[in-house]
């Protein structure tokens, strides 16, 4: 199955994550529902979830969090960070989240769209002390019964761009593309190139237009 990055800068990722949802919600006092969406819609999480080493493993939770807050409300916030010696709530949600993240390879906006900060709070509750490969499973299945689109279908619309467009700018044939997002044609046997030429596109990564 692909992964959203190389799993070496998996556990920086999820601690970096957590960090900065405890520091957003619980030190910054922004409710956890608006932080979940501040984080969706910025620039930043598009490159974590892109995998960029410089965000991954190069800042701190607070760091990416002020990056979020300044980015989507103009800004920087001036909270002083605390010093946690225990792992919180929303410190729980973002390492989890960022976990699901990678094991899915979805974006976060498809992410948050499913799962509210209510229903993660919910699951902290049952699952914060199993293991985190045990939220992923539920987090799928509830992600899967949601989108039952396919992914290039998923990625197409949320771009904007109809299959006719999408056929025309790319050069793939407008009945492939109907094909593949009626799954009687496998776009994982796509050529590469029509694939790049797809992505190239809806400005995605070719590996998300395959179906997992």
């Amino acid at each position: 199955m692909i992964r959203a990055y190389h799993e070496t800068y998996l556990s920086n990722a999820q601690a970096a994550l957590g960090e900065a949802f405890d520091y957003a919600i619980n030190t910054c006092q922004i409710p956890g529902q608006d932080f979940i969406w501040l984080f969706a819609v910025s620039s930043v999480s598009k490159r974590m979830a892109r995998g960029e080493p410089a965000l991954l493993a190069g800042q701190s939770g607070i760091e990416i969090a002020s990056a979020v807050i300044l980015e989507t409300t103009g800004k920087a916030p001036g909270a002083q960070p605390r010093e946690n010696f225990a792992r919180s709530r929303e410190y729980w949600i973002g390492w989890a989240v960022g976990y699901y993240q990678w094991f899915s390879d979805r974006n976060y906006i498809e992410i948050f769209r499913v799962l509210s900060f209510e229903d993660l709070a919910n699951m902290y509750c049952v699952l914060h002390e199993a293991d985190v490969t045990k939220f992923a499973d539920i987090a799928d299945k509830k992600v899967r019964e949601h989108f039952r689109d396919t992914s290039l279908k998923r990625i197409r619309s949320s771009y904007g761009c109809t299959q006719a467009e999408l056929a025309q700018r790319s050069g793939v044939s407008l009945r492939s593309i109907q094909m593949y997002e009626q799954r009687n044609k496998d776009i994982n046997k796509a050529s590469a190139e029509a694939l790049y030429r797809i992505a190239k596109v809806l400005g995605c990564s070719m590996e998300s237009l395959l179906e997992k």
